[in-house]
């Protein structure tokens, strides 16, 4: 008997529409389903998205238990330094002036929970590196708004690609949801791609 899981869509844990969208490349039958955990960690970048991916998968899955729930959390460090979203458009400024001339990590947690099965997690590292930007440049991009809602100020797959010299590592996690890692889950589950 087929589990009552493997007959409705994923629910993807996110309101991102930067996730939704790959999502919506990878072919995978899904709805959203934003969280409304508690996005409060310490640690490390590493430890936060993990920590931060599970509560998320948590929440939703108390709402809908029979359902398979994926969710995703990302974080831009440079040095000790961790870098969610700005606050407001002085702390983006300060952000990219960080990020300026220097190689950053972005790390995101992936969490997949599956009724009657272990929970699946992930930490995901990128390395990205930065050209240098002129405090001209950075006062024109955050006033374009871009950088509001995203980890570290800004969005490789927007104006921002234009920051960037090179990146060692996974491009979508960069975006926020490292699709190879999102397809070997679905993939594990029997799950068809595209």
């Amino acid at each position: 008997m087929a589990e009552s899981w493997a007959e409705q869509p994923l629910v993807l844990a996110s309101g991102s529409p930067r996730r939704l969208e790959l999502m919506r490349l990878l072919g995978v039958p899904f709805e959203a389903v934003p969280s409304q955990a508690d996005e409060t960690a310490y640690g490390n970048g590493a430890e936060r998205v993990r920590v931060l991916a599970l509560r998320k998968a948590e929440e939703v899955a108390a709402r809908m238990p029979q359902r398979i729930i994926l969710a995703a959390d990302t974080l831009v460090c440079v040095e000790e330094d961790v870098l969610g979203k700005p606050k407001d458009q002085a702390d983006a400024c300060r952000m990219l002036r960080r990020l300026s001339g220097r190689a950053h990590q972005v790390f995101t947690g992936v969490c997949m929970i599956t009724p009657g099965q272990p929970t699946r997690q992930e930490v995901c590292a990128t390395t990205v590196h930065f050209v240098p930007l002129s405090d001209e440049v950075i006062l024109r991009y955050v006033a374009t708004g871009e950088p509001m809602d995203k980890a570290g100020a800004y969005a490789i797959q927007e104006r921002a690609g234009a920051f960037v010299s090179r990146i060692e590592g996974s491009p979508t996690n960069v975006i926020g949801l490292p699709m190879e890692t999102v397809a070997r889950f679905v993939s594990d589950l029997s799950i068809p791609l595209f």
